[in-house]
């Protein structure tokens, strides 16, 4: 072996190992306070872009449940509003048929109509309230489109919240002068007038029921959607942490065993460095 001041191939081996020790002793200590074990593409490609095409998934079911949390909002007042308007139909039945007594004097039959004609006001004005965000259907706007929500990250999938119309002319309770021959809005003060009413309210009764029955399944339908979404949400997110996490407990292990190797290391770089002086000693 050829002894020289110029070249100290040992102190070059010790260098390349402690610098292969401080690069993975960074890299520990780089998990340990990221909590990642990849932090990007460099430290694993593959992995790295598989968590970000996750990420993204994640993302935009995010703003899925956002429109599902709009619709079960929507649907929640459509139906608070429509449990008002199917009570009241069930108290102009009640009314209606309290004037279809052929004993009633004129007088209750006047006082039954202001009741009943105070109802089909308030029956109207709750369609025409039942707005949430700009949303309103029961108020017979765009009957036939229904109103549409994401149901999917690309999306591509919708899940429809039918329009129902709750409005007096949509549960025919109002006067309609298109048809022949033309339809008065219904009244009490006449036995037949209060039979003739009756008979409409009944129809609006089943009517709004229908449409209430169908609107609260849809509202069902959007609710186990968005109960989907959440647990979907939910495992993608394990699933990432999954790929690029840090076992935290193995990683402190490693960063205990890693420098000790850097001491040893540095010690053994510096007895490399010692071993030129040695030379010294054959010129006494």
């Amino acid at each position: 072996m050829t002894t020289s001041v110029h070249t100290n191939s040992s102190a070059l081996i010790a260098l390349q190992n402690l610098n292969n020790t401080n690069s993975k002793l960074s890299s520990t200590q780089n998990r340990i306070s990221t909590g990642l074990k990849v932090q990007g593409a460099k430290d694993n490609a593959a992995t790295w872009a598989i968590a970000q095409n996750q990420r993204a998934d994640t993302s935009a079911l995010d703003s899925v449940k956002s429109s599902l949390n709009r619709a079960t909002s929507i649907a929640d007042v459509s139906l608070a509003a429509g449990a008002q308007i199917s009570d009241i139909i069930v108290e102009l039945k009640a009314k209606a048929v309290a004037a279809a007594d052929p004993s009633a004097s004129e007088a209750s039959r006047k006082a039954y109509d202001d009741e009943f004609q105070s109802l089909l006001k308030s029956l109207q004005s709750f369609a025409d309230n039942a707005t949430f965000d700009g949303e309103n259907i029961l108020n017979g706007t765009n009957a036939a489109v229904p109103l549409s929500f994401l149901a999917s990250a690309d999306a591509q999938e919708k899940i429809d919240l039918n329009r129902q119309d709750l409005t007096l002319a949509g549960l025919g309770l109002a006067a309609d002068a298109t048809v022949t021959p033309n339809v008065d809005a219904p009244s009490l003060l006449e036995t037949a007038d209060a039979e003739a009413a009756l008979a409409r309210v009944e129809q609006a009764l089943q009517t709004s029921n229908s449409r209430l029955a169908e609107l609260g399944a849809q509202a069902k339908q959007i609710e186990k959607h968005n109960i989907f979404v959440g647990k979907l949400m939910d495992s993608l997110e394990v699933g990432v942490g999954n790929l690029v996490d840090a076992d935290l407990a193995k990683e402190s292990a490693r960063l205990q065993a890693l420098q000790v190797q850097q001491q040893l290391g540095a010690q053994s770089l510096s007895i490399a460095n010692q071993a030129p002086q040695i030379i010294l000693s054959l010129f006494q």
